[in-house]
C-alpha cells in the first residue's frame, strides 16, 4: 500500500498556511470599518422620514410588519427581530412609535461610532445587531444592500480591531495586531467575494435574459428602478445584450483573474464601473457603494508601500 509522501503534504500544509495567513497591514481594515461606517449612517438616514411607515406592526400603505415576523417564527424563533425590541419597549412603558426610533438613532450612533473608531468592535456589533432586526422584519421591503451590510458587518467584528486610523488606537494606544490575523480575515473576506460573484455570473448565464439584454431591459423599465428616461433605453437598446454578457464574463471571471497580479487592477476597476453604473442607471446607490466598499477592502491596493507597513508594525512590536 502507497503511503503519501510526508514531504508533499508538509509542503501542502505550508503552502496553504502562507495563503490564509499571509501577513497584511492594517489599511485594508481601516478602509473596511470607515466604509462601514459610512454605509450604515446613509441606509439609516435614507430611511429616516419612511422607518415607522416601513417597520411598523400595522400600517395602511404597505404589508405590517407582524406577517414577516410570524414568518421569521415559522423558521426559527431565534432569527433577530424588531418584534423583541418593541415587546422589550412596551414592558417599560415605550409605545411602538418610541421603541422604532429608539432603534433608529442606535443604528444611526452604532454607524457613527464605527466611522469615527470609537469602540470599534461594540459599535459594529450594535450596528449588525439593530441592521439585522430592521432587515429581517421588513423582508418585504428589503434587497441585496441588507444582505451584504449584514455580511460585512458581521466580518468587521470578529476582525482584529482596532485599526491605526481609529480614535480607540489613538486613545487606548492599542498593541500592534498580529499581521497573519490581519491577513486571515482579509483572505476570508475575499474568499467570500470569489464565490458570490462567480455563482451569480453561472447563474445569470444560465438563462438567455442576460444573453440577449432582456433582462438588463426589464430591469430599467420596472418601478422604482426606472431611473434611465424611456427614449435613451430605445435608443441605446442595442448596449443591452453587450452589458450583459460583460457583466457575465466579469462575474464568472473574477475568482480567477483578480488574484493574478496582472489583471488584478484592470478587473477591480471594472467590478467597480460595473456597480457604479447599476448604481446611477438603476438608483440603487447604497447597493453600488456597499459593494464597492467590499471590493476596495479585499482586493484594492496599498496605498503606501506594503514594506514599509510592515517594518513599522514590526518596530512598534519590538518596543
Amino acid at each position: 500500500m502507497n503511503h503519501p509522501n510526508p514531504k508533499l503534504a508538509e509542503s501542502f500544509r505550508e503552502r496553504v498556511t502562507r495563503f490564509l495567513f499571509a501577513p497584511e497591514s492594517d489599511e485594508w481594515l481601516a478602509r473596511f470599518r470607515i466604509g462601514l461606517g459610512l454605509q450604515v449612517l446613509l441606509y439609516t438616514f435614507s430611511l429616516r422620514n419612511d422607518w415607522n411607515y416601513l417597520l411598523a406592526a400595522t400600517n395602511p400603505g404597505l404589508i405590517g410588519r407582524s406577517l414577516s415576523e410570524a414568518l421569521l417564527f415559522s423558521e426559527s424563533p431565534l432569527v433577530p427581530r424588531l418584534g423583541w425590541v418593541t415587546g422589550l419597549g412596551a414592558r417599560v412603558g415605550l409605545d411602538e412609535r418610541t421603541a422604532l426610533s429608539v432603534v433608529w438613532w442606535c443604528l444611526a450612533f452604532a454607524g457613527g461610532m464605527l466611522l469615527l473608531g470609537l469602540f470599534s468592535r461594540s459599535s459594529a456589533l450594535l450596528a449588525w445587531f439593530v441592521h439585522l432586526c430592521a432587515a429581517k422584519s421588513g423582508g418585504f421591503v428589503t434587497y441585496g444592500v441588507d444582505n451584504f451590510m449584514t455580511i460585512g458587518l458581521f466580518y468587521l467584528i470578529f476582525c482584529p480591531l482596532p485599526d491605526r486610523c481609529s480614535l480607540d488606537w489613538r486613545i487606548r494606544t492599542s498593541l500592534p495586531k498580529s499581521r497573519e490575523l490581519l491577513g486571515f480575515w482579509r483572505r476570508v473576506l475575499q474568499l467570500h467575494l470569489c464565490l458570490i460573484y462567480f455563482f451569480s455570473g453561472l447563474t445569470k448565464s444560465l438563462g438567455s435574459g442576460w444573453w440577449d439584454g432582456s433582462n438588463i431591459w426589464r430591469a430599467l423599465i420596472s418601478p422604482p428602478f426606472n431611473v434611465v428616461p424611456p427614449e435613451i433605453l430605445v435608443r441605446w437598446r442595442y448596449i443591452f445584450p453587450i452589458a450583459g454578457i460583460s457583466v457575465c464574463l466579469l462575474e464568472i471571471g473574477y475568482p480567477i483573474l483578480i488574484w493574478l497580479k496582472k489583471t488584478r487592477l484592470i478587473w477591480l476597476v471594472c467590478i467597480l464601473a460595473m456597480h457604479i453604473g447599476i448604481g446611477l442607471a438603476m438608483g440603487m446607490y447604497l447597493f453600488a457603494l456597499i459593494m464597492i466598499i467590499l471590493n476596495v477592502a479585499a482586493f484594492g491596493p496599498h496605498l503606501g508601500s506594503e514594506q514599509d507597513a510592515g517594518i513599522t508594525l514590526q518596530h512598534k512590536e519590538i518596543s
